[in-house]
């Protein structure tokens, strides 16, 4: 009943015909992804492009001006007779400082007024290369991190926490592929070379069905497809990193490709050292990315993209590497005018190795967490104001938690393999309904499955943590199946065609399980699936928000959003546990529940020559296990109840712009000794409530100048010069607090700050050809 009605209603009796096609930029064939096309003579009626750079529109027959516009570009509109279906392609121009041109009205407004879905952020690359960061290295992560709702694990950290979610609740997808540690350098880079990313969006809890498996976040990252007209390049060299992308077309107009690299050279300065030791250390980390794609028809296109990242770490007898690798095959087809499908294979694998090598030594410890993942995806508009899309997907998740290499003389014993292995699946569908001019909703659902697998050895335990029965499975043997249901739904209501209230609730499940002594993530965390004994994390949100955009361009905006999260299956560590490789952990573990809440500000200004925006967070994160605090709720490691971060940029001459960066937040809560007492002849600490004290507030500044020279017509060539200052007021930030005895009275105990980063001026000079 519900199909006959999507497909007829009243409009059935009229001759409807379809309109579809694909966004370009008309300079480099980029897809847009998220433009906007409309009928100019039927208000409230448009489309946006996929990710992908498709739209389609069901309409009746009829001549109309289908006009195709993008934030930065100018619009275009084109006058057609839709007496039948036909494709439309558009590429569109910059438009330059004519961003007058890209303001439409009704549904498709370029502040995302109208569209259901509330929680979502995006990040402009222009914007992101001009934010001043740590040793001038552009970052997307560093600065999603500026948006409300997102907070950084800490100083230097590339971890970070959203609607006070722990920072393995994050799915971060590079082309679709997961990436499970997004950081370099200990978290000082991230994963993400800027030059290689085109768009960036992030969901904070209510994401569409057809993400899943992570509570708080979905962080979507594109890579850019190449520039399928001409040969160009790119790059830049830093103090401490320089990069070089190149992409051009493989067959003009059908197919492109892109190359980028990056690699930090701290490790030849170390060469300048006098001291043998350091002189012979190695500190280093390097990327590439590649992608290609190639259009076979008007209805067939093939993307390969793949991501190669490794540190390397190491001084004397000591070294650790460690990496991600991702590859993604795609395979577009459009099945009809309004039937859209992509296909797409993926690989993931995220691996560490700790080496200790001396003349009697030789011990290696090698960890891994594996994919391979078949997804399926379709996307079909029965009319203009419905988009219905379902799918599924397969992950077959291999994890090695960790596992010691010993020589025979090392005195230290070989640990066995404990790899395991999981079968992850999902299907899905959602309907995106604009059911008046001013209501919107958004409906989903998700079935989620998840079996772990033999072989080996698995236990239940008490809650003591004693194992109270042990059994050996063999190869593909399933151990253990958990099936859940995920609900969805958000909807919008247009008050004004400027203002919007939304509202919505969304279910998410969690199967993976990061295991960390620290506050934000390290190389050596440890991965766990879903077993015997860890259930699957739940986690249910509420939110709602208003929105408001206003200026002669719209080139304001405002948003308020209020969310309220409770968390199920928490996981912590019993006090006193010290996380190891031959820890029998899930004997260690504690199962509880969460809560989070909070309201979110940001205040932003798109257009003209200054830009930027303004985030206030007012949030609580707190958890409640029954063998923790007496029971009691306490906070969670992540919970800083205020937040406040702004970003400015301003175009101070045409070859001058200034920008800057102002982050403050309440200090992370922590756990300190508050005295000492005497057992068994040894001064022990007796420490607090589990994080009932907090590290001291943080606050920074950072300031930024680019010098960039207008572009001469006729000639290729183009450079800049970015200057920045990080930390520019010497703020002296905690990074850790520890406790020592003081050395001539046992029973006193001192505290001892570590702050990582003063002041750091960098520079860096960028060029395009």
């Amino acid at each position: 009943m519900v199909l006959v009605w999507m497909v007829g209603g009243p409009a059935a009796a009229q001759s409807r015909v379809t309109v579809s096609g694909t966004v370009k930029d008309a300079k480099t064939g980029e897809d847009l992804s998220g433009a906007s096309v409309r009928i100019v003579e039927l208000p409230g009626v448009g489309a946006a492009a996929n990710a992908y750079g498709f739209y389609t529109l069901t309409v009746p027959a009829g001549t109309y001006t289908v006009e195709a516009s993008f934030v930065g570009y100018q619009a275009q509109p084109r006058k057609v007779t839709l007496d039948k279906s036909q494709r439309l392609d558009f590429k569109l121009g910059s438009g330059g400082q004519e961003l007058t041109e890209v303001v439409v009205t009704g549904r498709n407004s370029p502040v995302n007024i109208s569209k259901a879905q509330a929680g979502v952020e995006t990040l402009d690359m222009k914007q992101v290369a001009k934010v001043p960061v740590l040793f001038g290295e552009k970052d997307v992560i560093k600065t999603l991190t500026l948006l409300p709702g997102i907070k950084t694990a800490g100083e230097g950290s590339s971890g970070f926490s959203v609607r006070g979610g722990n920072t393995d609740q994050n799915l971060i997808l590079l082309d679709e592929a997961p990436v499970y540690n997004a950081s370099h350098l200990l978290g000082f880079f991230s994963t993400f070379n800027s030059d290689a990313i085109k768009d960036l969006t992030v969901f904070k809890g209510g994401m569409p069905a057809q993400y899943g498996g992570r509570l708080s976040s979905v962080v979507d990252l594109r890579m850019k497809d190449g520039n399928n007209q001409q040969l160009h390049g790119s790059g830049g060299i830093g103090l401490i990193a320089s990069r070089l992308a190149l992409e051009g077309p493989i067959v003009k107009d059908k197919g492109s490709f892109l190359v980028t690299g990056r690699r930090t050279y701290a490790d030849l300065f170390l060469k300048l050292s006098s001291n043998p030791t350091t002189r012979s250390a190695s500190l280093y980390f390097y990327d590439l990315n590649a992608k290609a794609n190639y259009t076979l028809d008007a209805r067939n296109r093939l993307y390969f993209s793949g991501y190669l990242g490794q540190d390397v770490l190491g001084i004397s007898s000591f070294g650790s590497t460690y990496g991600n690798q991702t590859a993604t095959l795609r395979f577009n087809h459009l099945f009809t005018d309004r039937l859209f499908s992509n296909t797409s294979f993926l690989y993931s694998k995220y691996n560490y190795q700790i080496r200790l090598t001396t003349s009697d030594q030789d011990i290696r410890i090698d960890s891994k967490i594996q994919d391979w993942n078949l997804k399926q995806d379709f996307e079909f508009t029965p009319s203009a104001t419905q988009t219905l899309r379902f799918g599924a997907n397969a992950i077959y998740h291999t994890i090695t938690p960790g596992r010691i290499s010993a020589g025979a003389s090392s005195g230290v014993n070989s640990t066995e393999d404990k790899t395991n292995h999981s079968l992850e699946t999902a299907a899905y569908v959602s309907h995106e309904w604009a059911a008046t001019e001013k209501l919107d909703f958004t409906t989903g659902l998700r079935l989620s499955g998840f079996s772990l697998l033999g072989k080996g050895d698995y236990s239940t335990y008490d809650v003591e943590g004693n194992a109270l029965s042990t059994r050996r499975y063999g190869l593909g043997e399933v151990v253990k199946t958990y099936v859940r249901l995920e609900p969805r739904l958000a909807a919008s209501y247009q008050l004004t065609p400027r203002a919007t209230l939304k509202a919505g609730y969304a279910r998410n499940v969690q199967n993976l399980h990061l295991l960390s002594n620290s506050a934000s993530s390290s190389p050596t965390d440890l991965y766990v699936p879903t077993s015997l004994n860890v259930k699957p994390e739940l986690a249910d949100q509420v939110s709602a928000g208003y929105f408001r955009a206003w200026g002669e361009n719209r080139e304001y905006s405002f948003s308020a959003e209020v969310y309220y999260k409770w968390l199920q299956n928490q996981i912590d560590y019993r006090d006193g546990t010290r996380l190891g490789i031959s820890t029998d952990v899930e004997s260690t573990l504690l199962y509880g529940k969460g809560r989070a809440y909070g309201i979110e500000l940001l205040l932003k200004k798109e257009t003209g020559r200054l830009t930027g925006w303004l985030a206030y967070t007012l949030s609580k994160s707190e958890r409640q296990f029954a063998d923790i605090n007496r029971g009691a709720w306490f906070n969670a490691r992540q919970d800083r109840p205020h937040d406040v971060s702004a970003v400015a940029v301003y175009q101070l001459t045409p070859k001058w712009s200034l920008s800057g960066t102002f982050v403050a937040s309440t200090g992370s809560a922590v756990t300190y000794p508050v005295g000492k007492y005497q057992a068994l002849g040894q001064v022990v600490s007796l420490y607090s409530l589990r994080n009932a004290d907090r590290l001291p507030h943080y606050q920074r500044l950072d300031l930024g100048a680019t010098l960039e020279k207008p572009q001469q017509e006729g000639k290729r060539f183009h450079s800049s010069w970015n200057f920045s200052i990080y930390n520019v007021l010497g703020r002296e930030n905690p990074y850790i607090i520890t406790f020592e005895t003081v050395p001539d009275d046992p029973t006193r105990t001192q505290a001892l700050q570590t702050a990582l980063f003063k002041m750091i001026p960098s520079a860096t000079y960028n060029f395009n050809f």
